[in-house]
């Protein structure tokens, strides 16, 4: 499985970004997928997750209502679009995906990483 983000930079306060994570080795079908971001001198953190069938969404409190998470199958893709970006939200921006079902979190859980992308939101 190889998962290979891009769409990270350099954005204002209130800005926008759309991250995608291109996924290839397997049909993911089954799969959750998931962004995590992790800042410096922090813990990575689970930012939003999706079933790849049936696209249900979970998202972490401090995105809600900001970032929405999406996927299209044709070009097995993950999409994270993220609106009135903070400068807390400034981070390193993972993708990862684990096999089956399941409502977990933690990045232990899951099985395969992108190389992340930097997200920086300053003015």
């Amino acid at each position: 499985v190889q998962l290979v983000e891009s769409g990270g930079g350099l954005v204002q306060p209130g800005g926008s970004l759309r991250l995608s994570c291109s996924a290839s080795g397997r049909t993911f079908s089954s799969y959750t997928m998931a962004w995590f971001r992790q800042a410096p001198g922090k813990e990575r953190a689970f930012v939003a997750r999706i079933r790849w069938s049936g696209g249900i969404t979970y998202y972490a409190d401090s995105v809600k209502g900001r970032f929405t998470i999406s996927r299209d199958n044709a070009k097995n893709t993950v999409y994270l679009q993220m609106n009135s970006l903070k400068p807390e939200d400034t981070a390193v921006y993972y993708c990862a995906a684990r096999p089956g079902y399941s409502g977990v979190t933690t990045p232990e859980s899951y099985n395969y990483w992108g190389q992340g992308t930097q997200v920086t939101v300053s003015s």
